[in-house]
This record gives structure tokens, sequence and C-alpha cells, in this order.
């Protein structure tokens, strides 16, 4: 019974890592069919001493940073802000996790309408104001492009994590809560004595998924920035997906190479993150 499942497994992971591992060590000729032939390490030297790759990484870890801290904020405050109604949940549910359910390009789309410096809402607001001069883009600044991207993908993503800290908020025991009242502890004594620890595992897997989520960003900013200002906004997605995009000479190239070396690497990032986040809940006893 398990044979089945297992050649599955082998088609859709193992091979596919296997031919990305060949390619990195490969130039791809595409004139008269696709082919490889072996480039030794040259990718991966031409990758890894390439300035604009770790730029690229600097930029992603940045906007990891931002990003996953500010989903993780305002996902948890959604969720303490939800399990505390009364009346309404249920529709005020349903409006905070609509932007999950829009396409990354819809968002992104979106984003520029609102933000367009001559028709958008921001900017007419702003300039109302008087807070910003008149048609100032803020994807065309280098100082708020970044905080414009990862703002958008939080207003996306911020209520997947809300819907995962609320599923944690109902393990919470009411008659703990109902104690603490009694002792006399606060709102906030009481949240970050007993409503945090309690809801810690999810909230660790919360920031699992939007972790790994984060190291893959590609679509909003490929639709609102393009990775500028000045490549301000320059992310890892976007240069792998340069490599791929990029013209051959003569029928030859090893830019496809060096998209796999690429992939390969945010694989590996990615799996650290995994670890880290699987040996911090071993430590705490909450992988049993």
């Amino acid at each position: 019974m398990m044979l089945p499942a297992l050649l599955v497994l082998v088609l859709i992971t193992v091979l596919p890592f296997i031919m990305l591992i060949a390619m990195s060590f490969a130039k791809v000729r595409l004139l008269g069919g696709v082919s490889l032939s072996m480039n030794g390490f040259g990718n991966w030297s031409d990758v890894l001493t390439d300035p604009a790759t770790w730029h690229s990484w600097g930029v992603t870890l940045l906007f990891f940073v931002l990003a996953v801290g500010m989903e993780m904020i305002v996902g948890t405050v959604l969720a303490l802000i939800l399990n505390s109604m009364r009346r309404g949940q249920s529709l005020a549910f349903s409006l905070v996790l609509l932007p999950m359910f829009l396409a990354p390009i819809t968002v992104g789309l979106l984003g520029n309408f609102l933000l367009d410096p001559t028709i958008g809402l921001y900017s007419w607001v702003m300039e109302s104001l008087h807070l910003v001069g008149a048609h100032q883009s803020v994807f065309g600044s280098q100082t708020t492009a970044m905080l414009a991207v990862t703002t958008l993908d939080m207003w996306e993503w911020a209520p997947l994590v809300a819907l995962i800290v609320l599923a944690g908020l109902t393990s919470v025991s009411p008659s703990v809560l109902e104690a603490a009242s009694v002792d006399g502890a606060g709102y906030l004594r009481t949240l970050f004595s007993i409503v945090i620890p309690s809801i810690l595992p999810v909230l660790l897997v919360a920031l699992l998924v939007r972790s790994m989520d984060a190291v893959r960003y590609y679509d909003i900013v490929h639709i609102t920035t393009g990775g500028g200002p000045a490549n301000t906004t320059w992310v890892i997605s976007l240069q792998l997906n340069e490599k791929v995009q990029a013209t051959a000479v003569d029928g030859i190239t090893t830019l496809i190479g060096q998209s796999a070396v690429i992939g390969i690497t945010m694989l590996v990032f990615t799996i650290i993150i995994a670890n880290v986040f699987v040996r911090v809940l071993d430590r705490r006893g909450l992988m049993k």
C-alpha cells in the first residue's frame, strides 16, 4: 500500500530536487534542442561572488523581519479583538479574512491604485492633511517603498495569523482567566502571563508558516515596484526570475544554472528556518 505513495513522493519531491542540483552544475544549450553540459562549480562561484546576490538577500531579510513581524503583531491583535467580541463575531471574522482570499497579484494591483501619486486615495488623504507634497510616489521613494510593499503583504496575510491564533485562543481555559481576574490581575498581566504562554505553540506555528512563505516573496513587489527604486525592494525571488528570463548568448547560458543555485540557497534557508522552529518547540517540550 505504501509503494504508490512512495513513488508519488519521489516524483514530486526527490526527482525535481535532483534535477535542480544537476542544473546548478551545468550549462544549458537552448539551440537544436535543450541539453545540459557540465560547468563544474562555475555557476556557484558566479552567484556567490555576485554583489547583486548578497544585496538581494539583504533586502529579502529586511522584508522578512518587517513583514513577518507586522503580520504576527497585527494578526495576534485581530485575534484577541475577535475573541473578545460577543456580538457580530462571525461577520467581523468574515470581513477580516477577505484579503487572504485575494490573489497576490490582485493585492499588488489594488496597492498600485490606492497608492497612486495622482489618483490614489492615500495620496489624496495625505495631501489634504498637508503631510506630503503633491503627487509624491510611495513606491517611487527609497524611504517608503519597502514599507509600502511590506504593509500590503501584511494586509493580505495578517488574517491568516489571526485565524491560527484565534483557534489557539479557544484552548485557553476560561476558569484560569476567571481565577486571574478574581486575583486582581489586569488585562495586560493576564495577557502576557497566561494567554500568550498558553498559545505559544500556536504562535510559533503561525510564525513558521509566514516565515517560510516570506522567503519566496515575489508577486506584490513585482507588480508594485519591480524591485525599485534603486533596487531597494530587489528581493531574492526577483534575482532568480531575472536569471531565468535572461536571453541566452549563442544558445548556451549559465544563467539558468545560476537560477538553480539561487533556488537551492532559498531552499536551504527555508530548511534552516524550519529546523530552528522545530528545535525551539522540542526544547520547550511542545513536540509531544
